[in-house]
């Protein structure tokens, strides 16, 4: 391969992608396919790992189940792709939940939302971003190179009326952890950049929202009128993961249809983070 095709070309490398079972993770892990990776699936669900890896049908697919609160298990899982590959190219610190509702609601306030639907949605969307960058920076800094990308949101970007607290919080965390990443690993040559969609069709939605007015509220948010697919996340992954986006690092790149271009709409609606 040669010309600008080979910039993009993975072939050889070796990627991990958790939240892989489902919406932007599989999406990632097909185009990470697709430019010839090597790609191991992480994800909480064995079910959805057997159904994506036998979607995408290739023999440079494995799969291990991972929850992402578990330190040792990120840990374990990241060991044993290095042990086995002698390689980690590409790490996407994706996995994420959605969960509690908005400060539209009067459950979703800030003196009556849920701390056990906060602490769960900050363990895996913060702290479980932050175990899988951890694991994965351990082994490629002594290789003095890698690209670890983190899903971060709009909604950590600015106040969301139609998020959770917990979702917004955890995502600004994941920007400035992005951030700080950056800044530390690049003397070790690693880079570290952020996605920050906006509205998606994926699960953490409910596979898009089936009320069509939540749908068009979400619309409504959007200049390009409508909510993104999950396919539309891969020309940024595979820019980030490739060597055409070897001179980029602590970037936080939105992929929102101009969503960000203006200040979303007020009123009530419990809708939860997607």
């Amino acid at each position: 391969m040669t010309g600008v095709a080979s910039l993009f070309d993975l072939t050889g490398r070796t990627a991990v992608v958790t939240g892989a079972g489902s919406g932007l993770g599989r999406s990632i892990a097909e185009a990470l396919v697709g430019a010839g990776a090597y790609v191991v699936l992480a994800d909480v669900s064995a079910d959805r790992l057997a159904k994506v890896a036998a979607e995408l049908g290739s023999d440079r697919v494995e799969t291990a189940e991972l929850d992402v609160r578990d330190t040792a298990a990120v840990d374990s899982v990241v060991d044993g792709i290095v042990a086995r590959r002698d390689a980690l190219d590409v790490v996407f610190a994706n996995a994420g939940i959605g969960r509690g509702a908005s400060p539209g609601v009067p459950e979703g306030s800030l003196d009556t939302f849920s701390m056990d639907e906060w602490d769960t949605l900050v363990d895996v969307d913060l702290l479980g971003v932050l175990r899988t960058v951890r694991a994965a920076a351990r082994h490629m800094k002594p290789r003095r190179r890698g690209s670890i990308v983190l899903t971060a949101s709009t909604a950590g970007l600015r106040a969301d009326p139609l998020v959770p607290y917990s979702y917004v919080v955890a995502k600004a965390g994941v920007v400035n952890l992005t951030r700080q990443a950056a800044l530390d690993l690049a003397r070790w040559g690693v880079r570290v950049n952020a996605i920050a969609p906006g509205p998606f069709h994926t699960n953490i939605g409910g596979e898009g929202p089936a009320d069509p007015a939540v749908e068009a509220r979400w619309n409504s948010m959007v200049p390009l009128g409508r909510m993104g697919e999950p396919a539309e996340i891969q020309g940024l992954a595979l820019l980030l993961a490739s060597d055409a986006g070897s001179f980029m690092t602590g970037g936080v790149h939105t992929v929102d249809g101009g969503a960000m271009l203006q200040a979303p709409a007020l009123g009530e609606g419990g809708a939860t983070a997607i």
